[in-house]
């Protein structure tokens, strides 16, 4: 099996009107992804934040669960929380990850594409040894073109059985749901 990471993208991504922002950090997607990348045997869990003070304040998060009292009064958090990376760069992230070989970077959306590839695909593509690789998941409203033009895959969307198509999930419960799609017992 290959080397996973996730990168949760803070910028570039987009707002409702697809314009190219920042989004701030949420406590939540510190923890709640990290647990999921944990469960599901990632290697690492980036942040990416532009901003100095936003990356400050998920090192001080991580500290707390990691090295201060947070982590003595509940230790399961732990181990997860270790796996917590903050950056500046989607590219320091990639270089972070394997300094050796740039990883393959596989992009999500909500929105499908005609290129996109399968779950099942990437599934069975990371059951064989490979080069390393990394997810990436937006903030906002999603990723920047620019982000998944640079990818190596954009993986399928998660679909909703829905009559109306509705398909607005949390980037948290995004995460979740993905690595138990390509990494869960089936």
């Amino acid at each position: 099996m290959s080397r996973l990471a996730a990168m949760l993208v803070h910028y570039p991504v987009l707002d409702r009107g697809g314009a190219r922002i920042t989004t701030a950090i949420t406590n939540l997607d510190v923890h709640d992804i990290a647990r999921s990348a944990f469960t599901y045997g990632l290697s690492a869990y980036y942040i990416v934040h532009p901003i100095a003070a936003q990356r400050e304040l998920v090192e001080r998060v991580r500290k707390h669960w990691v090295e201060g009292a947070g982590g003595l009064r509940i230790p399961d958090r732990v181990p997860p929380l270790s796996l917590v990376r903050v950056v500046a760069s989607i590219e320091q992230a990639l270089a972070d990850f394997d300094s050796e070989q740039l990883p393959e970077l596989w992009t999500t959306s909500a929105r499908a594409e005609s290129n996109s590839l399968p779950l099942a695909e990437a599934r069975r593509m990371l059951r064989a040894p490979a080069r390393s690789r990394i997810i990436a998941f937006g903030t906002g409203w999603g990723l920047a073109p620019e982000v998944h033009a640079r990818a190596d895959a954009k993986l399928a969307p998660l679909t909703s059985p829905r009559e109306d198509g509705f398909n607005h999930l949390s980037v948290r419960a995004a995460a979740a749901i993905l690595f138990d799609r390509l990494l869960g017992e089936q």
